[in-house]
């Protein structure tokens, strides 16, 4: 799916819908998103040595997982982050990279969902993590 089929899953919008495209696999979701150097929050991370943000790739984790959940979010839902655990990096992305997301569902008590992620680039991983959110209601 491209960003527009995305934005019927998500409310995110503008800078911060972090996904280019993304599929469901069976009970796997998978990501990308290309950096292009001119995202807000590369501004100052890192002048002349632009990193991305672990708390972004963080975020294009979850917004990868929530790939999975089409049936449950809506225009009047919103997916919340409510914890992260055992977050790894280990390399840096950079302007240039496709960030490539694979995550999961481990578990589910609604609204409660867990999930387990990682981030490549090129093949070589950049971030994992274990995370859940709940899907609320205005």
């Amino acid at each position: 799916m491209d960003q527009e089929e995305i934005k019927k899953i998500l409310p995110h919008r503008d800078n911060m819908l972090l996904l280019d495209e993304a599929e469901q696999v069976a009970d796997s979701a998978y990501g990308k998103y290309t950096v292009r150097g001119d995202e807000w929050f590369l501004k100052g991370h890192f002048p002349g040595n632009p990193v991305v943000p672990g708390v972004i790739l963080c975020e294009i984790l979850a917004q990868s997982a929530c790939v999975l959940l089409r049936g449950e979010t809506t225009k009047d839902k919103t997916p919340m982050y409510t914890g992260l655990n055992n977050v790894r990096f280990k390399s840096p992305v950079r302007p240039g990279d496709v960030l490539e997301t694979e995550c999961r569902i481990t578990k589910a008590k609604p609204p409660f969902y867990f999930a387990e992620g990682k981030g490549t680039v090129r093949g070589k991983l950049c971030v994992s993590a274990a995370f859940s959110f709940a899907i609320l209601g205005e």
